[in-house]
């Protein structure tokens, strides 16, 4: 959830720290400069996918799940490629895998990868 007088990049960054970056190892100096590479990325904007209403199990009449969905893509994997994930807060587990149109997500996050991976293909296109 993005607080009040926050921005969506901040709060992305955040998360994925919480979630993605549990323990990082290799002391605090590496710590610092994963984080400040993630942070480097997150405040550039990334490509906007997706705003608005979402299609959920928990969705009621009287309340819905609304989301932002945004790609920030690491070019030529040197910060996210180089980032060695563990679990951490509330998540179970964690793992880069490659993208794929058919794979098996909750609820619409399936439209938010098909989405984002035709922009992607786009851009590759185009050079």
């Amino acid at each position: 959830m993005v607080d009040a007088g926050d921005t969506v990049g901040r709060t992305l960054s955040k998360e994925f720290g919480e979630e993605a970056l549990a323990s990082i190892e290799g002391g605090a100096a590496k710590a610092e400069a994963i984080k400040a590479s993630v942070d480097r990325i997150f405040k550039s904007g990334g490509t906007h996918i997706y705003e608005g209403y979402v299609d959920d199990p928990r969705n009621t009449d009287n309340a819905w799940m609304e989301t932002t969905a945004v790609n920030f893509h690491d070019e030529d994997g040197k910060t996210f490629g180089e980032i060695p994930l563990e679990a951490g807060d509330d998540a179970g587990d964690v793992a880069w895998v490659e993208a794929k149109q058919d794979m098996e997500l909750f609820a619409s996050h399936i439209d938010f990868v098909r989405k984002t991976l035709s922009v992607r293909i786009a851009e590759y296109q185009k050079k």
